[in-house]
Formats: C-alpha cells, structure tokens, sequence
C-alpha cells in the first residue's frame, strides 16, 4: 500500500528553489503552501505522514486524524505540535536540528556588523547625494565600532551558540558563556558566567537557549538594567525569551544602544507591537534559519527521519 505524506505549510521551506523529490520518493506526496486553520483536520485527514513547519497541530486534530502514524516537524522547535497528545497515540513527533548553526550565526554577525558599521545607512545617504556635498573625503554619520578586544555574551553554548563564539573569536573579541549545564571543560577563548554577570560585562549579548518556563522573558527589565548603556542585545532564538515592553522601553530612553532581532513573540507581528518602530530596533523577519543551503539540509535530514521511521527506526523523537 501506498503511503499518502502530505506537508501542510511547504511553502517557508521550499518556496520554489529546492525539490521535494526525497519525499516523494517515500510514498504519495501531497504539498500545501499554507494551510489554514480551518483546513488542517481536511487535508491531515487521508495522510499517514503529516509534515508541518508552523502549522499547529493541536491535541483536538492529533486525536481526531484516523491513519497518523507519524508527525515530521520541518524545524527544529515543536512548540506549534501537542506532543503529550502525539504520545497517547503512540504517533512519533520527530524534528530536525543543526542544521543551520552557520546561518544563524551568521546573521547574528550580520545585525551586530549591521550596529557597529551602519553599511546601510552610508550607503543609503551616499545615494541621496551625501558624500557628493561633504565637504572632506570621508564623513560618518554615527560611531563606528571596532569589534576586537569588546565582549561578546552567549546565553547558550550548544552548536548555534557555539558557531557564534567561534565567529566572535575570530573578530577577537572576548567571550563569555552562561549554559544551563557546567561547560567541563569550556571551549578555548570561552568563560564560562553566571547569568548576570554576562548581562552585566557584555558590550554584544547574543540569545541561543531554548524557550522553557525557565528561560520566558529572560531578558526582562531587570536584567536590561544591568547591561551597560553601549550594550547591543542580538536575538536569533525565540521571541518569548524577551519582555518586548522592557526592552522597546529601555532602547526608546537610551538604556542600551541597540537591538538586532530576528524572532517576536508573535509572528507575523501585530501593529501594536513595542518594537516595531523603537529606537536603535533592527528586526528581520525570521529568516536567520532561511539560507538555501540550510534549508536543503532541513529538507534532506527530516527526509532522513522518514526513510528511518518507514524502516523501523524512529530518529529525533521528542515527545516521550
């Protein structure tokens, strides 16, 4: 018998540029761009095989969808998937991670370079005529930052945290890490911080933990006082680890220099969202994760999870 995989929200993953030929070779392969809340439990209803990115799948659906057998999540967090239900169904939930440590990594560099160099703003103005009216060879219209010897603070040293130190290393920064588990040893140039002495030391402070109960508004406004008024906070993690009133509350007053976030708490935002529009708030829209190259290796490991599942195997589990 054929086996029916049908993905619900294909589209972040794949928008054109990359081939779902690793899943269809497992079986009937049916693919949504989108899905509708509405249509989750219509189009679930006949697979065996559901894959979804963002798409909830709430305890309701799980209980209700007849041939589940399996639930592919199409990242790495889980949150969007009712895991304590998949596991009353026995329904395995499998999720895909390291696959785009590089990339995030690299765009956390990308908002801090972003910060310390203003690129766009130059190049902006250069293009409305400014250069051709100064009146010397070069002007800036803000400090420039030079990143070697400033200290850079990691909350969260597994492999994106870690990508991140090593890139930080290689500007010649000092590092400093605070991890939920003691780094035994820590990784050479790394020092490993309680908690607030990293918000407290930090000029760059980089966000990499899971979100937990533990970790919801770590960054809150009582950690954002202890950060130095020239600290830039960078988020490429989740959006819940931030109070956003706090923090849109301390860039508006001028309490830290800056933001470069590429998570909200909601997403897409709302307009009443604090940070869109704060002062020194540079926000991306989630796409740290999104280079080709770490979506084909997205889409070719949870194609790997399948093939093993199909074989008797379940890899990447994580509900219980």
């Amino acid at each position: 018998m054929v086996t029916r995989i049908v993905v619900l929200d294909g589209h972040t993953l794949n928008p054109g540029d990359l081939d779902w030929a690793p899943f269809a070779r497992l079986g009937s392969l049916t693919v949504f761009e989108r899905t509708p809340a509405d249509l989750i439990f219509q189009r679930a209803a006949s697979a065996e095989i559901v894959l979804t990115n963002k798409t909830p799948l709430t305890e309701e659906t799980i209980r209700s969808l007849p041939l589940l057998r399996y639930i592919g999540v199409l990242a790495t967090g889980c949150n969007n998937v009712a895991l304590v239900a998949a596991s009353a169904r026995k329904v395995p939930v499998c999720n895909v991670r390291n696959y785009g440590a590089d990339s995030v990594a690299q765009m956390v560099f990308a908002h801090i370079l972003h910060h310390c160099n203003r690129v766009a703003e130059h190049a902006s103005d250069v293009a409305q005529g400014g250069w051709g009216m100064a009146q010397d060879f070069c002007y800036w219209l803000n400090p420039l930052v030079e990143l070697r010897d400033l200290t850079l603070g990691v909350v969260g040293l597994g492999e994106i945290g870690g990508a991140t130190a090593r890139i930080a290393r290689a500007f010649g920064m000092q590092v400093l890490a605070h991890t939920r588990r003691p780094l035994a040893p820590p990784p050479e140039g790394v020092e490993p911080v309680g908690l607030d002495e990293l918000f407290t030391r930090s000029d760059f402070l980089s966000l990499h933990c899971p979100l937990t109960p533990e970790t919801e508004r770590l960054v809150n406004a009582d950690r954002i006082n202890l950060m130095k008024c020239s600290a830039f906070l960078v988020n490429t993690g989740r959006g819940p680890l931030i109070d956003e009133s706090a923090l849109a509350q301390a860039l508006n007053e001028g309490r830290i220099a800056g933001a470069g976030l590429d998570v909200l708490s909601i997403e897409p935002p709302g307009r009443d969202n604090p940070l869109i529009g704060a002062r020194n708030c540079a926000i991306t829209p989630h796409v740290a994760w999104a280079t080709r190259a770490a979506r084909e290796r997205l889409l070719g490991l949870a194609a790997g999870n399948l093939v093993a599942f199909l074989r008797g195997e379940v890899r990447n589990q994580v509900n219980p």
